[in-house]
C-alpha cells in the first residue's frame, strides 16, 4: 500500500543545500551562495521509503521537488485501469511544475528517494524576485521535452528488441550524466515497470533480456546487466 509523506511528519528535516552531492546537475546548480541561502529557507528535505508516494494525478499542484537520491517512477494511470510509466527520475531531476493546479501524473520512490520539497507559492515567489533563474528552468524544461519526444520515438515503429535496447542505452546514458558509469547498469525498477514504461508486456520484456543474454548482448546480474556487446546495443537502439 502506498503510503503519503504527510503521515509522518517525523521524516521531514531541513535541507543542506551547500553539502548536495547532486546540486550540480539541479536547478539550484546556478544559484550564488546568497540566493542558495534562501532557496535552503524555503525548502524542506523529505525522505521516502519504496513505493511511498510524492504526489498523485488530480490533486492539488501545491508543492514542487527537486530529487537529491533514489529513483521515482513516473505514471499515469488509463481510463481501463492500465499504467503507463512515463519515466523515471533521477537525482537532479525536478519534479512538480505543472501548467495547471493539479498534477497531470503520479509519482512515487522504487527504492530509497530523498527530495527536497518547496511549496509552489514559495518557489513562485522566489522565481518572481530572480528573473535569471526562469535561465535554469528553461533548460531543463528543454531537457524534459527532448526526453518526452524521445518517448515518442521509443513508442512507436520499433520492435520489442529495439524498444528494450534502446532503454538499455538510454538509461546507461543517464546514469552516466549523474556520476553513476559503473559497468553494470543499475535497474531499481521491475521488469513490470520496465514494460509499462515501453508499452510491452512483462513477459516480452523477460523473454527478450533472456535472449540477448543468450546472444552474448549482456549478462543479467544482481540489481541490473552488464552489456558485453555495447556496440551491438547502440546500433540496436540508433534503429
Amino acid at each position: 500500500m502506498i503510503r503519503t509523506i504527510s503521515a509522518n511528519p517525523n521524516r521531514v528535516v531541513f535541507g543542506r543545500c551547500t553539502a548536495c552531492a547532486v546540486r550540480s546537475l539541479s536547478i539550484c546548480g546556478g544559484l550564488d551562495q546568497d540566493d542558495l541561502a534562501e532557496f535552503e529557507r524555503i525548502s524542506r528535505h523529505v525522505q521516502l521509503a519504496p513505493n511511498e508516494a510524492l504526489f498523485t494525478a488530480g490533486e492539488a499542484a501545491r508543492s514542487v521537488h527537486n530529487l537529491t537520491a533514489g529513483v521515482a517512477r513516473l505514471y499515469k494511470l488509463l481510463p481501463d485501469g492500465r499504467r503507463q510509466v512515463v519515466g523515471f527520475a533521477l537525482p537532479g531531476d525536478f519534479l512538480g511544475i505543472m501548467p495547471s493546479d493539479r498534477y497531470s501524473f503520479s509519482a512515487d520512490a522504487i527504492d530509497q528517494v530523498s527530495v527536497c520539497r518547496f511549496s509552489r507559492e514559495a518557489f513562485t515567489q522566489f522565481i518572481e524576485q530572480r528573473p535569471h533563474f526562469l535561465l535554469r528552468i528553461n533548460e531543463f524544461a528543454a531537457r524534459e521535452l527532448m526526453l518526452a519526444q524521445e518517448q515518442m520515438v521509443l513508442l512507436g515503429r520499433r520492435t520489442a528488441e529495439e524498444k528494450i535496447a534502446a532503454f538499455l542505452v538510454g538509461w546507461r546514458d543517464r546514469l552516466a550524466h549523474i556520476g553513476d558509469d559503473r559497468q553494470t547498469i543499475a535497474l531499481p525498477m521491475s521488469r513490470q515497470d520496465i514494460a509499462d514504461f515501453l508499452g510491452l508486456t512483462i513477459e516480452t520484456v523477460s523473454r527478450t533480456l533472456t535472449r540477448f543474454e543468450r546472444e552474448k548482448m549482456l549478462i543479467i546480474v544482481t540489481g541490473g546487466v552488464r552489456l558485453l556487446d555495447p556496440v551491438r546495443a547502440a546500433a540496436m537502439a540508433a534503429a
